[in-house]
């Protein structure tokens, strides 16, 4: 089948032949149809976190059943599902025990564990698909794998009702559909971004206000509007994030979904008086992708994507923010 390597840090994406994989017990062997590009698919590429290389890369899938091995039942050929971050948990950790596969200390991560979407086909647990809804297209469902189940799950998680207000920081491949999430759960709905060249498109997607981080100090500027009480950050930037803690309301709360791996410069006065907070959030298990795209096709929340041919991974890798607004692969 063809497919596309990360071969080693640093160095570009390549295209290849490889052996089909063939699905062992317990797993299904999924006809790739699209795969989004991630800023996560960086990891691969710089052989990260526990990655072999050379290693197929992609973790936003959707596809078809092609085949499925012994001992699977909930899926059969022709099934329509999808594939995100997740890639397999061991059950038997005190995380599993409790539920919390996305945090086992022993997970699988597609990849960059195990290989992921950039190919023709991809093997994996029958215990990580999801279903895709009939009325989201592929190339649709392959972005809310993993920028859609990050941003829906942090949000639905986030604390704050509807009617409060909640900022989106970045108008990106994340930002673009946690503004519409937002919206659709009923916030007011603060987009920030640098400039305001997508302004009219982030109104468009739903966002009630719109503030340019250049214009100063995105947090005063929050401040101004009545506090968040709740801001998701999907731009990697700790300075940045670091600043949006002042455009908190009292127990109001900041997630990073992105970072650009340095400390967040957060002191510890608005934390204390305001009872505010900082955290973090990532991915989700199957059957939360199952919520995003259930959501999504009841809402009409969509992703915008811009679609490369496999053997344009590398360009696709290369366009990630620039693309409007997510990079997919298709085949």
């Amino acid at each position: 089948m063809r497919a596309v390597q990360a071969v080693g840090a640093g160095q570009p994406f390549t295209v290849t032949d490889i052996p089909t994989p063939r699905p062992g017990p317990g797993q299904v062997r999924v006809r790739v149809h699209a795969c989004g590009v991630c800023g996560g698919d960086t990891l691969a590429r710089a052989g990260m976190l526990g990655v072999r290389l050379p290693r197929v890369p992609g973790h936003e899938i959707a596809g078809v059943v092609d085949t499925v091995g012994e001992g699977v039942s909930a899926w059969k050929a022709g099934d329509r599902v999808g594939v995100g971050w997740h890639g397999g948990h061991c059950f038997t950790c005190d995380a599993c025990r409790a539920g919390d596969f996305v945090n086992c200390a022993d997970r699988t991560i597609i990849g960059l564990h195990a290989d992921g979407g950039y190919a023709e086909y991809t093997v994996v647990s029958q215990h990580v698909l999801a279903r895709v809804p009939d009325a989201l297209t592929l190339e649709e469902a392959a972005p809310l794998m993993c920028a859609g189940i990050t941003t829906f799950n942090s949000l639905r998680h986030g604390g704050a009702r509807p009617g409060d207000t909640v900022a989106v920081q970045g108008v990106g491949g994340l930002g673009h559909l946690g503004i519409q999430y937002a919206n659709k759960m009923g916030f007011r709905v603060v987009a920030v971004n640098r400039g305001t060249e997508k302004e009219a498109t982030a109104r468009e997607l739903g966002a009630h206000e719109y503030v340019d981080s250049t214009k100063g100090s995105v947090g005063e500027a929050l401040a101004r509007l009545g506090g968040a009480a709740f801001v998701l950050s999907t731009v990697g930037d700790s300075q940045a994030q670091g600043d949006l803690v002042q455009g908190l309301a009292p127990n109001g709360r900041l997630v990073i979904v992105a970072s650009d791996h340095t400390p967040v410069p957060v002191g510890p006065d608005p934390l204390v008086f305001g009872r505010r907070s900082v955290g973090g959030w990532y991915s989700g298990h199957a059957k939360d992708s199952e919520d995003a795209m259930a959501f999504a096709a009841l809402t009409g929340v969509r992703p915008i994507v811009q679609t490369y041919a496999l053997e344009e991974a590398e360009t696709a890798y290369q366009s990630m923010g620039k693309a409007r607004y997510r990079g997919v692969l298709t085949m």
